[in-house]
């Protein structure tokens, strides 16, 4: 038969065994320490030296990688921004070209300052033309606003219903762009009606304008 491995084992006698290595080092080297308290010490080295590692050295490392993948989350971002720009750059320089093609048309509607006094000679006009009688017809101050200017005339005429309904049908045809604001009519003595309203007209600035405009702007600021 196979003989039977003693796996007994006296606790006490292993721990007065360690209680005297650790006696036998008063006054040795360490070098001369019994095995279990040189294994102790080399044990108790390592890790203050692994402590003292995190503090000064891991610890920054760890935070320098956890930096450097949240930069990456936020390149990885950036590259499908981009990409999806790329992807959509024809959409994108089409929708421009009409987005310009819309500015151009409207900028076409708004006279120069060199076209207004035309475009008064027009709404004049259109009132002559309808028969009705210029009581008032005072423009005002202009209103300049970033890259147009606003221009209200004070219109004050008198007519027939018909013939000023005409009238104001006759501006909403013009080339130009012009509102009517405040409209009141009331009856005349003579069974007439008068027609009073603001019309605004516009116009787009010239460049030294839209200088004039941006330097005032940063005065301000």
């Amino acid at each position: 038969m196979a003989a039977k491995l003693n796996l007994n084992i006296n606790f006490n006698e292993l721990a007065d065994d360690v209680r005297s290595q650790f006696a036998d080092t008063s006054g040795l080297h360490p070098g001369l320490w019994p095995v279990i308290p040189r294994m102790s010490a080399a044990a108790g080295v390592f890790a203050v030296v692994m402590l003292l590692g995190w503090f000064f050295y891991w610890s920054a490392q760890n935070e320098e990688i956890e930096q450097k993948m949240a930069q990456e989350v936020q390149l990885k971002q950036e590259y499908r921004d981009k990409m999806q720009k790329a992807i959509n750059l024809d959409a994108l320089k089409d929708q421009r070209a009409l987005v310009q093609q819309y500015v151009s048309t409207m900028e076409k509607q708004l006279p120069s300052k060199a076209e207004m006094d035309a475009l008064l000679s027009d709404i004049n006009q259109a009132g002559i033309g309808r028969g009705l009688q210029f009581d008032s017809f005072k423009p005002g101050t202009p209103v300049v606003k970033d890259y147009y200017a606003e221009l209200p005339i004070d219109v004050r005429l008198s007519g027939s219903y018909h013939d000023l309904g005409e009238f104001v049908a006759d501006i909403a045809k013009l080339p130009r762009i012009v509102t009517l604001n405040n409209l009141a009519v009331t009856t005349n003595k003579d069974g007439g009606l008068t027609l009073e309203v603001v019309a605004k007209t516009f116009r787009y600035l010239d460049k030294d304008e839209v200088m004039a405009q941006a330097n005032q702007k940063k005065a301000k600021k």
